[in-house]
């Protein structure tokens, strides 16, 4: 972490003469895109997201604002880390590069500009950017699966297209461990009652080969209980 620091300290400096400036970015946008595909690896209080897997961004920024880094240096730095998060081989990053690309890596990098390493709560439209009232479908739950979620950056299953290795994988494990008698003990005997805990509680079982502090444990905190409810709606239409 403290090379990872050091690094952005170098690199915020650099860019603190020529700071990439954006004239339009969409802050609402740039959270949502950060929770559905940068949470589930990074700490960001303001997004309440927890991963562990990458830098906590409030930390790696925290010496910044201290000396008086300008945000939209900041954003320079986080945007150029979104399309080349490996241009260090010695660095040990394991962040795809171009996650986002164009407008879209704009706004995360905006985003994250302007709340990390800074006190407080996102208020207005942007406490609520995450949180939906939606449809309790199967296809409305592929689609928070895929985005708000942020479910498919550490899970594989094939029916949301997604590959993810952080975490089970849902097409071979999903059904096999919720009828573990373990699982049923503490997460339900019904599929759905599995699926709901597993989102809610992860950690009341842990599936073998697999440890605590890998998915996140707030999603009633990130998701609204519509989306939850189509989340396990969706879980287990698909799983067989």
């Amino acid at each position: 972490m403290a090379a990872v620091a050091a690094a952005a300290l170098v690199l915020v400096a650099a860019l603190s003469g020529c700071a990439v400036k954006h004239p339009v970015t969409n802050l609402v946008h740039g959270k949502q895109l950060f929770v559905a595909k940068c949470g589930a690896c990074h700490t960001l209080s303001h997004a309440s997201t927890s991963g562990t897997v990458g830098p906590n961004l409030d930390v790696v920024f925290r010496q910044d604002r201290a000396d008086g880094i300008k945000s939209s240096s900041i954003e320079g730095l986080v945007d150029n880390w979104i399309l080349y998060p490996n241009a260090n081989p010695n660095s040990g990053a394991v962040m795809p590069g171009k996650l986002y690309k164009g407008q879209d890596a704009q706004d995360v990098a905006a985003y994250v500009a302007a709340v990390a390493s800074r006190p407080g709560q996102d208020t207005g439209a942007l406490a609520s950017a995450v949180q939906a009232k939606v449809p309790v479908t199967p296809a409305s739950g592929k689609t928070v699966f895929t985005g708000p979620g942020g479910c498919g950056g550490c899970h594989t299953l094939a029916a949301a297209g997604t590959t993810g290795t952080a975490g089970p994988n849902l097409n071979t494990r999903l059904a096999s461990d919720c009828a573990n008698p373990a699982s049923k003990k503490v997460r339900g005997s019904s599929l759905t009652q599995c699926i709901h805990t597993a989102i809610v509680n992860p950690y009341a079982y842990i599936p073998s080969g697999y440890s605590a502090g890998v998915m996140p444990n707030n999603f009633e905190k990130t998701l609204s209980p519509s989306q939850i409810q189509a989340l396990v709606a969706f879980l287990s239409s698909v799983t067989k």
